[in-house]
């Protein structure tokens, strides 16, 4: 089959690989019909994530036709529409009888990596490192996955492709992010990145009750995608002398009652800090640039919640602690559970709330991968999402 492989540092390419196999009675073969490059692939391609092996087909935001089962699997059959979520999850642990599936404690085969650098290991996830199990990710003709009993979603009433591919991640994972910020009706929402998961926190946000959201970013083509999609107000950060300030002004001095990173540890700001932090990664004395996470910090209200879905690796560094302890700053973040997601919005798709298809810019073949990871990372023509078809 033909899939998209990580080849070192800023280098992927379309190759032939061997066929995926069920290796597990657990297991199911899907044929992929649409899949998607998401920001946090841009980290591999970036060079940010160790234990990936040139190679290493990517990918985990994926849907497509189930071709053939493993003998335990019941609730799927050969033929059948299923979107995949990214974390793989047995069902059976106590992290996934939570619901907090991200978390599951039997699906990574190579949980003592990650145990090396975090203290406990999370799930395994499809496309995303050897420390994360090493799965061959979805941006392929097809994929073996595991626990195929636990994860996919049957898509059963004639929705396009590009209806519910995103319920494989991003938005569940702005979902997620706006959840925990425990929204109350009037609140006011700061949201870093208007990239394709900061756009679903904000759409988020709305539907759970807040009042104002307020994106930040400084591309023009993606706050224009937040005022005219969840009519949010923005910040271009590159426009401003301050967030924290303007952010202030705009809330009459008191703050966002919540905020939410949905940047991560590529973060980019004008001035000295972002020269500071690009320094500290270039020397390895810290894995992330937490620009957005220390404005979030200073920014939000007295007593507020700072959720936090932008991807982290490791250690970073000028954590303004003080901030967050002397005025009671609540920190929520994990990856997502979304299997605990799929259904309920899948119900807010089907009832017309939302359709999660506004955010692709551009349209794919498989073969052409290479030339959207490019585009993706270098934001040449509008590029806020890219869907590969095979």
């Amino acid at each position: 089959m033909r899939a998209n492989c990580w080849m070192g540092k800023k280098k992927v390419e379309v190759q032939t690989v061997p066929d995926p196999q069920i290796l597990n009675e657990r297991d199911a073969i899907v044929r992929i019909t649409s899949t998607a490059i998401c920001g946090s692939d841009l980290h591999l391609y970036n060079g940010f994530v160790p234990t990936m092996e040139a190679g290493d087909v990517l990918g985990h935001e994926f849907m497509g036709e189930v071709m053939e089962v493993g003998r335990a699997v019941k609730n799927l059959k050969a033929g059948d529409r299923v979107v995949v979520p990214f974390p793989i999850a047995c069902g059976n642990c106590a992290a996934c009888r939570a619901e907090a599936y991200s978390l599951c404690e039997n699906s990574n085969p190579n949980g003592w990596m990650a145990e090396k650098m975090w203290g406990h290991s999370p799930a395994g996830i499809f496309g995303y490192s050897h420390m994360l199990g090493g799965f061959a990710g979805g941006q392929a003709e097809f994929a073996r996955v595991p626990f195929a009993d636990v994860g996919p979603l049957k898509i059963e009433n004639g929705f396009s492709d590009e209806q519910v591919l995103f319920l494989s991640d991003i938005f569940p994972t702005g979902y997620m992010g706006a959840e925990m910020c425990g929204i109350k009706q009037g609140d006011v929402i700061a949201v870093w990145g208007a990239g394709p998961v900061g756009q679903f926190a904000i759409a988020s946000a709305f539907l759970l009750g807040a009042e104002r959201v307020i994106a930040i970013d400084r591309f023009n083509y993606r706050l224009d995608m937040a005022r005219e999609n969840s009519k949010a107000e923005t910040i271009n950060y590159e426009e401003v002398d301050s967030v924290v300030d303007t952010l202030n002004e705009m809330t009459g001095g008191r703050g966002p009652d919540h905020c939410i990173d949905a940047v991560g540890l590529e973060a980019h700001a004008p001035g000295l800090q972002y020269a500071y932090d690009r320094a500290k990664q270039a020397m390895m004395l810290e894995t992330g640039r937490p620009i957005a996470l220390r404005e979030a910090a200073r920014a939000c209200r007295n007593g507020g919640t700072i959720s936090v879905i932008g991807v982290y690796g490791g250690f970073i560094d000028k954590f303004p602690m003080g901030s967050i302890m002397n005025r009671s700053l609540t920190i929520k973040t994990g990856q997502c559970h979304v299997q605990r997601y799929m259904r309920p919005l899948l119900q807010h798709i089907q009832n017309g709330d939302i359709d999660p298809s506004f955010v692709i810019t551009h349209r794919m073949r498989l073969e052409d991968a290479p030339r959207g990871f490019d585009m993706f990372v270098k934001k040449l023509d509008g590029c806020e999402k890219v869907v590969l078809r095979a």
